[in-house]
């Protein structure tokens, strides 16, 4: 499963990187990893994270082994 969080305005690049650190820590505590992020136009960033643990985790553990 998927779970995608927007992170608040952020103007400069180094408050940037402390919200996507804070988030991408709490989702890590309830058994998520960060699979990508993006920053928009807004100076807003989009995280995407996938659950740890699920039945993806082993197609893609198949395909890096090919």
């Amino acid at each position: 499963m998927y779970k995608t969080v927007v992170v608040k305005y952020c103007a400069k690049a180094k408050e940037m990187a402390e919200q996507v650190e804070k988030v991408s820590n709490q989702m890590a505590q309830e058994g998520y990893e960060l699979v990508t992020f993006s920053t928009m136009p807004s100076a807003k960033g989009i995280l995407v994270f996938k659950e740890s643990g699920t039945a993806d985790d082993a197609v893609d553990n198949e395909a890096d082994a090919e």
